[in-house]
């Protein structure tokens, strides 16, 4: 029986990340329609899918304790996510209206990292969380690079006009502004490692009461 119970806590986790993911994702991802907001959304992007990979991935890497299950897990949640992205694409919305993010190359480096610090957890998470949230973000500018116009698309889809309170004058240039792939894995480098130690707490909670 507790075979079969722990067995089932793990699956179900790891479909309720994925599937949260993929939501994130489609709510994170349409920063291609907010044209003169693109880069704020796309530093809320970073932070938001980091996190979302380094709590699940964490998570599972430690639940199996096999370097290349994180990229297993990053992989899980791409598919899902190609397969909304067909779904709203078959609702008539335009292909790019939800942008896949890369989280395997991220993935990768934090399979690399519990390998090479010898399965070490708390290596994973500080070094590991780390090089997610500096990562992410440089891989994801892909996404703004091959996206199609992103003036085409928000004038063919519009999207609900902002209240006046919100609406920009016109695109302030401060000293973040530029780069977006800067303050994005800047942020997600300080806030993906608390993240990740959650993901190591959960495995640690999901254990302690499946024992009691």
């Amino acid at each position: 029986v507790m075979v079969w119970l722990r067995r089932t806590t793990h699956y179900l986790f790891i479909v309720v990340v994925a599937v949260n993911s993929t939501l994130l994702t489609i709510n994170a991802g349409d920063y291609i329609f907010y044209t003169d907001w693109a880069w704020t959304s796309f530093v809320i992007f970073s932070i938001s899918q980091s996190t979302m990979l380094a709590v699940g991935a964490v998570y599972y890497l430690l639940f199996t304790g096999v370097p290349g299950t994180a990229t297993y897990y990053a992989t899980i949640m791409t598919i899902y996510t190609w397969v909304a992205k067909g779904a709203w694409f078959a609702l008539g919305y335009p292909y790019d209206f939800v942008a896949v993010p890369v989280w395997i190359p991220s993935a990768m480096l934090l399979d690399l990292t519990y390998w090479a610090t010898r399965r070490n957890k708390h290596m994973l998470i500080l070094v590991g969380g780390t090089l997610v949230g500096l990562s992410l973000p440089l891989f994801n500018m892909i996404n703004l690079l091959l996206v199609r116009d992103p003036l085409e698309v928000a004038f063919k889809y519009p999207r609900p006009t902002l209240p006046p309170y919100m609406t920009p004058i016109e695109p302030q240039v401060g000293k973040f502004y530029n780069s977006p792939v800067a303050l994005g894995a800047g942020a997600s480098a300080v806030l993906t490692v608390p993240i990740a130690a959650l993901g190591a707490k959960l495995n640690t909670w999901t254990y302690r009461w499946m024992a009691a």
